[in-house]
């Protein structure tokens, strides 16, 4: 996986992807949500006034280079003001803050202890145009955040309908997969994520956006008002490809390799 992602997205061009300060900034029409880096928010006084006005009450701090939800820090907007947000992040060393992401009603019902986002893998051709090598549901399990390296679940998703496809799996093989949500009794195996088309559009646009960064797996998040994007990773994770399938996908790469 190393050594093929690494040709599909080279090192001189996959810090659009590596820097989250530049994501938001090369991907920002696809986004739902406010972001704004430190260098902006210290230009722009009315960009955080804006961030702790938002409407959920809480912002999201993040550094530049987190992976797997470290780097994290999710704060009430009560009690900060410009001056002592701008003092935090500096302090602290947070490179970003945004505004936290209120997930769709559905998502919310299935677990509301994370905003469950879907990944999805995808690869453009020899004919620059998109495949979907695979789309998954990250499903938190009393957690804060949804990655299974943190111990929460993952499904596998119908590529044309967005309808789980089976059992939600944990990173511990050793741990039985979940039908049901062991925690709201919500059935995870056939529940629909909302606005699949237009998540499957969305990617699709923002995957030949830079076309220099080949294959790429998404972050998005499904809100009342549709879907958006969080990140984009040049290093995406082949356990997350694999595991809800229960089966190697590497022969599906072997048509791509250059």
């Amino acid at each position: 996986m190393y050594e093929y992602q690494l040709r599909m997205n080279p090192k001189s061009e996959r810090h659009i992807l590596d820097d989250k300060t530049l994501f938001y900034k090369y991907y920002r029409e696809f986004f739902v949500h406010l972001v704004a880096d430190f260098e902006d928010l210290k230009k722009n006084s009315g960009l955080v006034e804006s961030l702790l006005a938002n409407s959920s009450g809480k912002i999201v701090f993040k550094v530049a280079d987190g992976k797997c939800g470290k780097g994290v820090l999710i704060r009430n907007t009560e009690g900060f003001t410009v001056k002592s947000l701008l003092d935090f992040m500096q302090r602290e060393d947070y490179d970003l803050v945004e505004e936290f992401l209120v997930q769709h009603r559905d998502l919310n019902r299935l677990s509301p202890s994370a905003v469950n986002t879907v990944r999805i893998f995808t690869q453009l051709n020899d004919k620059e145009e998109v495949d979907l090598l695979g789309c998954r549901l990250r499903v938190s399990v009393n957690s804060p955040v949804d990655n299974m390296a943190a111990g929460n679940l993952a499904a596998p998703l119908d590529e044309k309908s967005g309808k789980v496809t089976g059992a939600g799996v944990y990173g511990d093989i050793t741990k039985p997969d979940e039908i049901i949500h062991p925690v709201t009794q919500v059935t995870i195996k056939g529940f629909q994520v909302p606005f699949w088309h237009e998540t499957l559009e969305m990617v699709k646009k923002a995957a030949l956006k830079h076309p220099q960064n080949r294959s790429i797996g998404w972050d998005v998040v499904i809100t009342n008002k549709g879907p958006g994007l969080i990140e984009g990773n040049h290093d995406w994770c082949k356990l997350l490809w694999q595991l809800p399938v229960k089966q190697g996908l590497k022969p599906i790469l072997e048509k791509y390799r250059l």
